[in-house]
């Protein structure tokens, strides 16, 4: 059990280590060198019996995990998103985690869910979203694709599905061709059916080709299938207004 005196001494350690890592991570090669396997076959086949002190740790950490991480703290990093960290933001991350809440409700920390409020109306004022508006911030893409599905889908149903089921109605959606791997999977979560996805393909401007979604075969809706729109994720992807 580390006591406080030996916290301080690491938690020094571990801020110098921080700081000496941001400051030269594109030293660094951007994608891991590491082979499959490699940081698996390093660790022990049991866990250990016993705990080790904070120094082996920390060595294994800079031994066996630093060279099979991708550094997307780096400046030549380009693939996937910006995931980028401050050193502000660390020094906040240590101080929740030192508090350890659980932000469920009100009760369990009032800070926390009236700083949290607070944040999200200022957010509201910079993005230019209007005074009233509410919705709810998703932790990834996939987590919102499908809660935007779901919501549609009980708003199309008048709130039903979520109560009775599907029963003998189903119901259709539409996306393009371009559109995140994220729809189809929410798609069968929520009880669609892969069939009922109707993918459209784009033009050269890689938006929704209306002229495409006109065919015949897109546009029948069988009976029982009322038609549930779904347009991409990019603004850049929906077809003309005057189009639709």
């Amino acid at each position: 059990m580390m006591d406080k005196n030996g916290f301080r001494k690491q938690g020094h350690i571990f801020v110098d280590w921080m700081a000496d890592y941001l400051e030269n991570v594109e030293r660094f090669p951007v994608k891991s060198l590491a082979k499959p396997g490699d940081i698996y076959k390093t660790l022990t086949e049991d866990p250990p019996e016993k705990g080790e002190d904070m120094d082996t740790i920390f060595a294994d950490f800079k031994e066996i995990i630093i060279p099979g991480i991708t550094h997307w703290q780096s400046p030549n990093f380009f693939a996937y998103f910006p995931a980028n960290s401050s050193p502000a933001s660390l020094l906040a991350e240590m101080l929740t985690a030192a508090l350890g809440v659980q932000g469920m409700i009100w009760e369990t920390s009032p800070a926390a869910a009236e700083l949290e409020e607070k944040t999200m109306n200022w957010l509201k004022q910079m993005t230019g979203l209007p005074k009233g508006f509410e919705g709810v911030i998703q932790d990834t893409a996939s987590t919102a694709t499908l809660t935007a599905i779901l919501t549609a889908r009980e708003k199309k149903s008048d709130f039903s599905i979520n109560e009775k089921g599907f029963g003998n109605e189903s119901h259709r959606v539409y996306c393009s061709t371009e559109t995140h791997s994220s729809i189809e999977k929410a798609v069968k979560i929520a009880g669609f059916g892969k069939q009922n996805l109707v993918k459209v393909k784009t033009d050269s401007q890689f938006r929704m080709d209306s002229p495409e979604l006109e065919k015949p075969s897109n546009m029948i809706f069988p009976r029982g299938k009322p038609l549930f729109a779904l347009w991409p994720p990019s603004a850049q992807q929906v077809p003309p207004p005057s189009t639709l």
